[in-house]
């Protein structure tokens, strides 16, 4: 028989099991709805029972409908490929693995979810340690029709003459698989290496680092699949965090989680992690370099003791016909003092009253033939419309914005920053925030949230309190996951938080992310060689700081296989990095096209033109996605130019906004440009250049490009 012919029929026994499989699916489903229809009528039978009864039954009700929509949202995921892998053992078993478990009426196993112990060894298995596996095949399926199937002989001494092997290695396959807009889950192809970091333990602190194109960001994503299938009451109820670089970085990542059946997983940039604050802009290098810096924590602590600038400098009141006067000196006094109390200043307002009513009693006092009791002044002086007035207006309540804001006046910002700041550094936050109508900026988010603690939720007023009977009898679930629920703003008890481009946060925003993960455990993801953070041990510190300390249980995976470049794409990335990262630092590519990167040496007016014939050409030569690459300065103008390309296809942007996305080909602008607007010289052109899965043309007006220092 041909090897046509085997992989036909193979593929045909596979598709048997398949229908199997996606037949058992529907009537899960049909059972799953069943059961929510049974639960929403048990709570309809308790309109007219007794209350007590009436909450009995819908806590009965909660149960099955909560469990009936979890049910119903696993198999409701993207569940192309449901059935991916199968492996036959020496004991003579054969295990499908796929996205979900799946067992027939008599509960017997036809897929076993590839997170269970038993799949391990579909990623653990190799040759040298084949874990009683013979055979490994990876299944591919469009819908729920099997395309393909690659075989992995594993123990080639135990072979049966009937087991046939086809395939040259699904992994490979898969590599040169298009690129569309989101990126693919790895569930059929995690290696082994991959798999040790999934599996790791919850607790502590798991880091994973590697080079481009070590799948470090999808091993991630699947580690927080694996440990909500493992611990989804501890994980789910609390939360997860995924923290990444940027809002194009969260939307490519958005849809790994739902096809693996997770839904319930919060994703968030670095410009959005703060609730109803949304930065658009990114500060030049210098800076964000210095928003980024932990002095930045020492200047608004001192600004915010600072009055406002419409504050009034004078307090007169007439009391029992005497004119009580503080001057600006006496109030700053009576400011200073409330500030060092314990409160936050947003919180402090009552205290800031008690404050000016002593002032004002030790200023009646000294008074000659002023007889005044400091009970009644305080007392009288205390109801009296006008003082609270003067109250409201000195002691005002402040947002986070106002305060940054306030620090565009460069008098108050050299005075809030003392010696902690130049004056070249007072110039250019002073510049930055000096247009309110601009929005913050991406380092502005974790200046905003710090200020949001140092100053404090401003009291709540009291509500007249009404019937809630209904209220209390609203079920636990429709309390905490219900349509109606929304976990409180800035959130700060998550279970488990990953964060992503790790190497790139500022210490303001690792402070910031600290703040939500005070009780959980973590997954870190970077590359050091990628890094765009110019100091990385203050970094580091407040790293440290936000997992809670040096003692916290910490463990470490390294990844050293690129499966992302091919070697020729990756060879040239490598050159532009030897003078700051180590032949160690930098992972293998395994993967050879034959195809070299293209370097064409263009003038300064042909690199916008130019870029655009290369998208061309490269839009004819793949099937994916293309990516074009320049500094920041010519976003703008290099997106207006490519108007009327292929735009689903095509996609403009800088080399931060570059992190973690992967295109088929892609066109880089003038590298020179990208190394000059950074702060870590050509780590962000290394982090560029590695973009490509396929293709890569680089535009230069520099002839000497790459050989060039």
């Amino acid at each position: 028989m041909s090897e046509t012919s085997v992989r036909e029929a193979e593929i045909a026994v596979e598709q048997k099991h398949v229908d199997i499989v996606y037949a058992r699916v529907a009537e899960m489903r049909d059972e799953a709805e069943a059961m929510r229809t049974r639960g929403d009528q048990l709570a309809h039978g308790a309109r007219d029972e007794a209350v007590f009864e009436q909450a009995a039954m819908l806590f009965e009700r909660d149960v099955m409908v909560r469990h009936a929509n979890q049910i119903l949202r696993s198999l409701d995921a993207e569940h192309e490929g449901l059935v991916f892998g199968r492996l036959d053992t020496t004991e003579g078993e054969t295990m499908y693995v796929g996205r979900l478990g799946v067992r027939d009426t008599e509960f017997d196993n036809l897929v076993t979810d590839w997170r269970a112990p038993a799949a391990a060894p579909f990623y653990q298995a190799t040759a040298e340690m084949p874990m009683e596996v013979i055979r490994r095949r990876v299944i591919r399926s469009t819908g729920q029709a099997v395309v393909d199937i690659d075989d992995d002989l594993l123990m080639p001494e135990a072979r049966l003459d009937n087991m046939p092997v086809v395939g040259e290695g699904a992994l490979m396959a898969s590599l040169t698989r298009a690129r569309g807009e989101n990126m693919r889950d790895i569930v059929a192809t995690i290696q082994r290496e991959q798999d040790e970091a999934i599996r790791a333990p919850w607790r502590g602190v798991t880091e994973i680092t590697g080079g481009p194109g070590t799948g470090k960001t999808a091993v991630a994503l699947h580690r927080v699949a694996y440990l909500l299938y493992r611990d989804r009451r501890r994980m789910g109820g609390s939360g997860v965090l995924v923290v990444g670089p940027s809002p194009a970085f969260t939307s490519y990542i958005s849809r790994v989680l739902p096809s693996m059946g997770e839904d319930s997983v919060e994703l968030r940039s670095l410009s959005d992690i703060l609730d109803e604050v949304k930065a658009t802009r990114v500060d030049p290098a210098p800076v964000a370099a210095v928003k980024g810096s932990l002095r930045m924590r020492r200047v608004l602590k001192k600004a915010i003791r600072e009055a406002p600038a419409d504050a009034p400098t004078e307090l007169r009141i007439v009391y029992k016909g005497e004119v009580l006067k503080l001057d600006a000196r006496e109030l700053a006094a009576v400011r200073n003092a409330v500030h060092n109390g314990r409160k936050p200043p947003n919180q402090s307002r009552v205290d800031a009253a008690e404050a000016l009513l002593e002032a004002l009693w030790r200023k009646a006092d000294s008074y000659e033939d002023f007889p005044v009791k400091r009970s009644e002044l305080i007392t009288e002086l205390g109801e009296r419309i006008d003082f609270h007035r003067f109250v409201v207006v000195w002691w005002q309540l402040l947002t986070p914005a106002e305060v940054l804001h306030g620090l565009s006046d460069r008098r108050r910002l050299a005075r809030a920053s003392g010696r902690v700041l130049t004056r070249a550094e007072v110039d250019l936050l002073a510049d930055s925030w000096a247009d309110p109508a601009a929005g913050p900026s991406v380092a502005d988010v974790a200046l905003l949230d710090e200020l949001r603690v140092l100053l404090g939720k401003p009291p709540k007023r009291r509500v007249r309190k009404t019937d809630t009977s209904s209220a209390e009898l609203r079920t636990w679930s429709e309390r905490q996951t219900g349509p109606g629920y929304h976990r409180p703003d800035n959130y700060d008890e998550y279970s488990h938080i990953v964060v992503d481009e790790a190497q790139d946060l500022s210490p303001m925003q690792w402070r910031m992310v600290g703040r939500r993960g005070k009780y959980a455990s973590w997954t870190v993801v970077g590359d050091p060689v990628q890094s765009s953070w110019p100091d990385p041990a203050e970094a580091r510190q407040a790293q440290t700081a936000a997992f809670g300390g040096p003692r916290t249980q910490h463990r470490r995976f390294a990844l050293r296989t690129n499966y992302r470049n091919s070697a020729e794409i990756f060879d040239l990335a490598g050159r532009v990095v030897t003078d700051v990262a180590t032949a160690d630092q930098l992972p293998h590519a395994v993967r050879s096209t034959g195809i070299d990167p293209l370097v064409r040496v263009c003038t300064e007016p042909d690199l916008t033109p130019g870029a655009l014939t290369a998208a061309t050409e490269l839009l004819r030569q793949v099937d994916g996605t293309v990516g074009i690459i320049t500094a920041t300065s010519r976003v703008g103008e290099m997106r207006s130019a490519v108007l009327g390309l292929s735009e689903d296809r095509l996609r403009v942007v800088d080399g931060l906004e570059s992190k973690g996305l992967e295109y088929d080909a892609v066109v880089l602008v003038e590298p020179g440009e990208l190394i000059r607007e950074s702060t870590t010289g050509p780590r962000t052109l290394y982090v560029a250049l590695t973009r490509a899965t396929q293709r890569l043309t680089v535009l230069t007006t520099d002839p000497k490009w790459p050989d060039a220092r």
